[in-house]
């Protein structure tokens, strides 16, 4: 008896520490394709045409990405609706406006696919629970499946599709609590390496479309970085501030206190004005695709909060905003 019991002991400690020792060794594999995901994006030659959707909307976008020596130069276009173009060089962004490229404050696009992840990966673990999720195939290509589970309810699930070869992410998609998906970018077609179109390339070319040179610091920055002396006491574990600017934003009476805070894959931006008395400044949450808007009146300040996060989560961070002295 004393014998089964002791050998059910061996069995069980061996069971659960093959099962640590499985998911410890998961977890690595997954944190590896993670950095070379991060790097792929950026070091890789590749031109496709990829579909964002959310909403049950549908935009489809066309993308030429090449390195050239030590520089990186990637050609974004719409392939419906307006004509929209922006192109990207050594962290400067032109957008192609009213038939004239210009510059505009690279701080304040958003990360787009498939550039998606950071190269600074440490939070992540902290965050999610990261593991491999099978192999499919996407435009063609042979992926690696990968799941980010969050470890509370205060932020989405993420789920990528990363090519076993260069390490590019080739489909991302961000899921609901029942695991519906809230809005999905994948390639449709796809060439990676090759004779890639490079015509467009170079400062010249930039000129040749009527681009504006230079651009104000304030703007190609972003804004001035300030302590504000407001903060927000109630964010998910994880989420830290990577910066707080005071800026200019179009339509906007006075100069906008913007800070921004992130877990390494999603983030939280609050914007702090004064109130100005507009209709339009009463409260309301929207949304489009894992982006979700709230703002209210606090303290004659118009509070807005802007998260790729559940309703839940930037509304819980708007109610927690309080003004803490310089």
């Amino acid at each position: 008896m004393r014998m089964c019991v002791a050998l059910r002991r061996v069995l069980l400690g061996g069971l659960l520490l093959a099962a640590a020792n499985a998911y410890a060794g998961e977890r690595q594999v997954s944190l590896d394709w993670l950095k070379t995901v991060a790097f792929a994006a950026h070091q890789t030659d590749y031109s496709g045409v990829f579909v964002y959707q959310y909403d049950n909307r549908v935009e489809t976008s066309r993308i030429i990405h090449v390195v050239e020596l030590d520089s990186e130069y990637e050609k974004l276009e719409s392939l419906d609706g307006p004509k929209r173009e922006i192109i990207r060089h050594h962290g400067q962004i032109w957008c192609y406006i009213n038939h004239r490229m210009v510059q505009v404050d690279s701080q304040q696009v958003r990360g787009r696919f498939p550039s998606l992840l950071p190269e600074q990966l440490s939070a992540l673990s902290s965050n999610y629970l990261i593991k491999e999720a099978g192999m499919e195939r996407v435009a063609g290509y042979n992926t690696q499946v990968i799941l980010f589970q969050p470890k509370d309810n205060l932020r989405y699930a993420h789920k990528i599709w990363v090519h076993t070869d260069s390490g590019l992410l080739l489909k991302a998609a961000v899921l609901g609590d029942k695991k519906q998906v809230i809005e999905q970018y994948t390639f449709t077609q796809l060439q990676i390496g090759g004779n890639i179109d490079r015509s467009w390339v170079g400062a010249k070319d930039l000129l040749g479309y009527g681009a504006e040179l230079p651009v104000p610091p304030e703007t190609a920055t972003g804004g001035t970085a300030i302590n504000s002396g407001w903060v927000v006491d109630a964010l998910p574990a994880g989420f830290k501030k990577t910066r707080e600017i005071q800026r200019p934003m179009r339509g906007k009476h006075a100069p906008v206190i913007q800070i921004v805070f992130s877990d390494g894959l999603s983030a939280i931006s609050i914007f702090i004005e004064p109130d100005d008395g507009d209709e339009d400044d009463a409260d309301g949450l929207s949304s489009r695709g894992a982006v979700n808007l709230y703002h209210k009146v606090l303290d004659k300040h118009l509070i807005t909060v802007v998260g790729e996060a559940p309703p839940r989560t930037v509304m819980q961070a708007l109610d927690s905003v309080r003004y803490n002295g310089k």
